[in-house]
């Protein structure tokens, strides 16, 4: 796996498409570097990109306030179907439904439905454009059912509408910024397909 920056609290990786954030790259990184690592935000197994672990509970503490406060700012790369708009916003209320694992846009907000924000640009226009997303809110396949709900399927992501059979999911966690000892870091990478 590799591995972006690691001291005594962190460690900032790239993880792979295909492995579980919770379970499987804490393990890994237990094998490359030694000692326990805390999961404080989550990928989903079929995305890959930027994570940071905290290798003790007072950095999980802290890294799990600064995502609560809005201090850590996550920001993606998709490839999705059709040509948005150059720049937009989408506000959304989501409702998860846990026993089919998909997300839907509601009308309004009820129980168990969360509000969820994001901001984007397209970087590439074609049949197929390159958008560069800044999540605002942290919800369960937000960017995937955002995109999709308005028409936008991502690339590869056939739960919600794409065609496209013999690809991974076009999604990539490619920057994570956020204060740490007494300074604000940032870590990025792009995909190939970036």
């Amino acid at each position: 796996m590799k591995i972006l920056y690691s001291d005594n609290d962190i460690a900032v990786i790239i993880k792979p498409v295909g492995i579980d954030s919770q379970k499987g790259v804490p393990q890994i990184l237990s094998e490359q570097l030694g000692g326990e690592f805390f999961t404080v935000h989550r990928l989903d197994k079929a995305v890959g990109g930027v994570m940071v672990y905290a290798r003790n509970k007072k950095s999980a503490a802290y890294l799990s306030q600064k995502i609560q406060s809005g201090e850590m700012i996550k920001e993606y790369v998709a490839m999705v179907h059709g040509k948005p708009q150059e720049n937009g916003v989408f506000k959304d209320f989501l409702f998860k439904d846990s026993r089919k694992n998909k997300v839907f846009v509601v009308k309004r907000e009820r129980k168990g439905v969360k509000a969820a924000s994001l901001e984007y640009k397209t970087l590439k226009f074609g049949e197929k454009s390159l958008v560069r997303v800044k999540l605002h809110t942290g919800r369960t396949h937000q960017i995937r059912v955002q995109f999709a709900s308005r028409g936008f399927s991502l690339v590869g992501d056939r739960k919600y509408g794409s065609p496209e059979k013999n690809t991974n999911i076009m999604l990539f966690s490619c920057k994570i910024t956020f204060p740490y000892k007494e300074k604000t870091v940032s870590f990025e990478q792009l995909p190939d397909w970036a």
